[in-house]
C-alpha cells in the first residue's frame, strides 16, 4: 500500500493533485484544505495517503496531515460515509473543528458539509462521539 508520496507538484483540481514522482504521475484526491495547503506547480511537495484497492479501481486519497488521515480513516466507518463525503467534511471542518463538533454532540456544523444532511450527521455524531480520543490522543502529530 502506498502511505506517502514526495515529488513535485504536477498540477492541482478542485478536488485533486497529481504528484509526479520519478516520472510518475500519481492521482490524489484530497480535500480542499489539503489542497490548499500545497506549494505552487512544480515545487516540491509530500502528502500522506490513504490506499483504496477495489476491483474495479485503485484511489489514492491524500492529505497534508496525519491528523487528516485518521480523521478520513475514522470517517468512512460510518454507514452513509464514503470517501467523497469524508473529504467534503474535512475540506468544511479542520480536524480540531471536527473533533470539538463530535465531543459537542454539534449535528448542525457537520451539516456545512456537502452531502451530509441531519440524519446522516446524526448517524455520525452517535458512531464517532467515543471515537475521538483515538484521533486526538497519540496519533496526532506523529
Amino acid at each position: 500500500m502506498i502511505a506517502k508520496l514526495s515529488g513535485l507538484l504536477e498540477s492541482a483540481g478542485e478536488d485533486s493533485l497529481v504528484v509526479d514522482v520519478g516520472g510518475v504521475g500519481y492521482l490524489v484526491f484530497c480535500s480542499t484544505r489539503t489542497r490548499e495547503a500545497m506549494p505552487a506547480q512544480g515545487e516540491p511537495m509530500s502528502v500522506h495517503v490513504e490506499t483504496h484497492v477495489r476491483e474495479d479501481h485503485i484511489h489514492l486519497y491524500g492529505f497534508d496531515t496525519i491528523a487528516e488521515r485518521e480523521w478520513f480513516r475514522l470517517l468512512t466507518t460510518v454507514q452513509g460515509v464514503g470517501a467523497r463525503v469524508a473529504l467534503a467534511i474535512l475540506s468544511v471542518l479542520s480536524p480540531d473543528r471536527l473533533s470539538d463538533a463530535l465531543i459537542g454532540g454539534d449535528k448542525q456544523t457537520l451539516t456545512q458539509a456537502p452531502g451530509v444532511g441531519p440524519k446522516l450527521a446524526g448517524r455520525i455524531v452517535t458512531e464517532l462521539k467515543d471515537k475521538v480520543a483515538s484521533v486526538d490522543g497519540p496519533l496526532v502529530g506523529l
